[in-house]
């Protein structure tokens, strides 16, 4: 179990590393992201001022910030590879805002016990937590709390609405 976790830890931060280096705005790399007083920086209109760093507007602004849900397939908490760049922008925000807060609210489908659905979408949640931690953010940022199969956002009972179900949600609680 123990090297299990060392190996998916391994893997996690190579597609982190991998995830930083293709995701770079006007040069400027992730890690180099501070807390800087945005107004003496020159803000663009999408959110993103001209320096690469990030404003408070661009959780509404910015296209990667605005994607706050991961899915997620069948009876897994593995992250897809199509959201890590969403995990290394929301982390970038994270890092450059310290006094921001974020709730994962992690949620499955309705196959399933109560308590089983219960312990998925909080191992979902914490899937999130990591990667979101691997790429600078604080972990006292972040809260997961699960709903399991409570808040359903699609109630028909096929696969692609159970598909839509499978998630965790991004909520800024604090900007």
């Amino acid at each position: 179990m123990n090297s299990f976790v060392r190996i998916a830890f391994s893997i996690l931060l190579v597609a982190s590393f991998s995830a930083c280096s293709s995701h770079k705005k006007d040069g400027v790399k992730p890690s180099d992201l501070t807390d800087q007083n945005e107004h003496s920086l020159g803000v663009t209109t999408d959110g993103i001022n001209n320096t690469g760093r990030y404003t408070r507007d661009s959780l509404d602004s910015d296209s990667c910030l605005r994607q706050r849900v991961i899915y997620f397939d069948f009876d897994r908490s593995e992250i897809k590879p199509e959201f890590r760049a969403q995990m290394t922008c929301h982390a970038a925000y994270l890092r450059q805002f310290p006094q921001a807060r974020v709730s994962l609210e992690g949620s499955t489908d309705e196959r399933g016990s109560r308590e089983y659905n219960l312990g998925l979408g909080e191992r979902r949640g914490n899937a999130v937590q990591a990667a979101l931690v691997a790429n600078g953010a604080s972990s006292s940022q972040l809260n997961v709390v699960s709903y399991g199969e409570e808040r359903p956002v699609c109630r028909q009972h096929d696969e692609s609405c159970w598909a839509k179900n499978r998630r965790v949600e991004i909520v800024y609680t604090a900007k």
